[in-house]
């Protein structure tokens, strides 16, 4: 072993310290050790230790995770939701059974087919079962709107619901027919002459264009009201292959070889149409019904509602209890004057009377002091106001139509109740409201419920609004309900991470089976439970369209994913990774060098 040689201590030679120079051979370099070599079953270990590590990954966490992050989507009959709102639906129909008829029936069946310029609203006349013989001088003429056969539902009989039944009156004393509408029930009477009905080998029947005339006239609204509907979605072709039309085919209602004729409204019943749609309220299987009387002074102190509303109110609403449910409650407040917004009264001496004026109307209602509540329960509420002026200012009307009630659209009705005009000014206001004092403002509000439900204006008769109203209303449910589903279906298709519940597949089963039921009550006549399957159909497709669940993954977006999974898959990823290719490494390594 070399032993260094003493120190020295360096000469200082003008101030710099020389080292003497130490010869090469002195200077000993250590080799670097190197660590053992690994033995085999170390490398065995480690090497298992990595599988065991990628093993509980793959066949472990990977199969956790996409179980516990997986969208459920319920199976959705997609194609059938999209023929519905894109009109491509078939739907197979019974003939009529034809049965002899009089040739009075027949002639004014052609002159119906002859005047009919709307193929989806075609009116179908048949003889009355059970009723007078050919010969006789009175006979019944019931009307339907379909040209297939009665079948039973669920085990009962049913029949199918007459549209309006004509009563052929003869009457030699007449020189023309005339008709008569009846108030009170779906019954149209018609008085002829012995001229009107002509011999057998006459060409003309003016009898039977007189009857064709006056059913056109009856239903003319209905056909718009239905002709506006179908314009206004484009599901409405799915729903035209269900109505009846006026041949007889088997099959009905394919967009690709049918073509449902339009109709043509006029611009002037297009406007009325169109501010009825704004005033009426949307749909619903119940409407809540509020009727407030305010007064601005301590009288009236009482008022006899109850009995005002079962008499003039009840019988209404029970007759529209076929399209919908209702419920009445009343509410009383006194000391309630009408808005401070609107300017004070003003006299007109010319009529002895003191005005608003029409454009304050909108301000009329007192918000704050009011109680008047936007809503009760699930249903839409209708409030009617009662107002009986202060004694200082009554009579008291609207300056520019001298009336003394209006309607606010898809809200309510106002009537300021005046004293009668043969009451004396000097006599003391009344301290109770009776019966007969309320009439005047229940038929009001009746009226006004009509508006509110969509019926038309015409014809007047009570029943046959109700019955248009059925068929309009089942037909705008039908196509809701058909929207609906194609909506569904694009939005299912459009988004693939969209979760689908078993909820939303039950509501489209319902809605679908429904819908084919509500069509098969259409052309059997059967509308008010065409009405029924309907509302059913639309209830479900609205329920399954705006499913908490499903609404709730609309605004969950990829980035979100990425954002939440990056720092907790990100730490335990990257040393996996690491140790797997540099094992590889080294096997690669190994291999190279044994060959």
């Amino acid at each position: 072993m070399n032993v260094l040689s003493p120190a020295v201590k360096p000469e200082l030679s003008g101030g710099t310290a020389k080292v003497p120079s130490m010869p090469a051979e002195e200077i000993i370099s250590t080799p670097k050790k190197q660590p053992p070599p690994e033995s085999k079953e170390g490398i065995r270990v480690r090497q298992l230790v990595i599988l065991s590590f990628w093993a509980i990954v793959i066949f472990l966490g990977v199969p956790i995770w996409l179980w516990t992050t997986s969208i459920h989507r319920a199976r959705l009959p997609l194609q059938e939701m999209m023929d519905w709102a894109d009109g491509k639906i078939v739907v197979e129909g019974p003939l009529l059974q034809q049965s002899e008829v009089l040739r009075i029936v027949r002639a004014t069946q052609h002159a119906i087919d002859d005047q009919n310029d709307f193929s989806l609203h075609h009116l179908r006349l048949r003889m009355g079962d059970g009723l007078a013989p050919l010969n006789s001088s009175r006979q019944h003429r019931d009307i339907k709107q379909t040209d297939c056969t009665v079948t039973n539902m669920e085990g009962v009989n049913l029949t199918e619901e007459k549209a309006l039944k004509i009563l052929l009156v003869h009457n030699s004393e007449l020189k023309a027919a005339r008709a008569t509408l009846q108030t009170q029930s779906a019954s149209l009477h018609i008085e002829y002459p012995s001229s009107s009905v002509p011999s057998a080998s006459s060409t003309s029947f003016p009898l039977a264009t007189f009857i064709a005339t006056q059913l056109q006239d009856l239903f003319a609204e209905e056909q718009a009201l239905i002709a506006l509907a179908m314009s206004a979605t484009p599901a409405s072709p799915a729903i035209a292959g269900q109505l009846p039309l006026p041949s007889n085919p088997q099959t009905v209602g394919n967009k690709e070889n049918r073509h449902v004729q339009a109709k043509s409204i006029s611009p002037e019943l297009a406007a009325r149409l169109a501010n009825r749609t704004i005033r009426a309220l949307k749909y619903a299987p119940t409407y809540h019904i509020t009727i407030s009387l305010f007064s601005p002074n301590a009288w009236p102190s009482s008022w006899d509602i109850e009995s005002a509303v079962d008499e003039y109110l009840i019988p209404l609403l029970s007759s529209a209890s076929v399209v919908s449910n209702f419920t009445v409650d009343t509410q009383t407040q006194l000391y309630a004057s009408f808005s401070p917004s609107v300017q004070e009264p003003q006299f007109d001496a010319q009529h002895g009377v003191w005005t608003l004026r029409e454009k304050d109307l909108g301000g009329f209602i007192n918000a704050a002091e009011w109680p008047l509540n936007p809503s009760i329960g699930d249903g839409p509420t209708l409030n009617f106001i009662i107002y009986v002026p202060d004694p200082s200012f009554s009579p008291l009307i609207i300056k520019e139509s001298h009336a003394s009630s209006w309607l606010i659209p898809q809200w309510g009705g106002i009537m300021i109740l005046n004293p009668p005009a043969s009451a004396p000014q000097s006599e003391a206001p009344a301290q109770s409201l009776s019966k007969e004092d309320i009439q005047p403002a229940l038929l009001v509000f009746s009226h006004q419920i009509m508006s509110f439900l969509g019926a038309p204006d015409s014809p007047p008769s009570i029943p046959l609004k109700l019955q248009t109203l059925t068929r309009v209303r089942a037909l705008s449910l039908l196509l809701s309900a058909s929207s609906t589903m194609g909506s569904l279906a694009r939005l299912t298709v459009a988004l693939p991470s969209i979760a689908i519940p078993e909820t939303v597949s039950t509501a489209v089963e319902v809605t679908m089976e429904h819908l084919r039921d509500s069509c098969e009550a259409l052309k059997e006549g059967k509308f008010t439970i065409a009405l029924n399957h309907a509302r059913i159909a639309e209830m479900a497709a609205e329920r399954g369209f705006f499913e908490k669940s499903m609404v709730g993954q609309l605004y969950f977006p990829d980035e979100h994913k990425v954002a939440v999974y990056l720092p907790l898959l990100g730490p335990v990823g990257v040393p996996l990774i690491m140790s797997a290719l540099k094992e590889l490494k080294r096997m690669w390594s190994t291999h190279r060098s044994q060959r």
